[in-house]
């Protein structure tokens, strides 16, 4: 894997941490970033985890309950996993 996709993935994933760590966000919500978190760490990165990561992120985005600053991030977070799956593709 290219150095740039490495670290914009170890961004992607600092930023999914944070969201996973902010105590405003509700539980349910926490789970599915930890679980999407799981999906797309590893030594290799396969774009179907990433598409999976997408999904869940974008499911989080349509919950009645994230904060409203959460939701930006995600949305930010979804950006990111798109631009790297397009980088990957490559």
């Amino acid at each position: 894997m290219a150095k740039e996709v490495e670290k914009e993935l170890k961004d992607l994933l600092d930023l999914m941490q944070e969201i996973a760590s902010d105590h405003a966000v509700p539980r349910n919500i926490k789970t599915t970033v930890e679980e999407a978190i799981q999906k797309i760490s590893g030594k290799e990165v396969k774009i179907e985890n990433l598409s999976t990561a997408v999904y869940m992120m974008d499911d989080v985005s349509k919950d009645l309950n994230i904060p409203d600053h959460t939701r930006t991030d995600v949305w930010e977070v979804i950006s990111k996993m798109e631009s790297i799956k397009e980088k990957i593709k490559e």
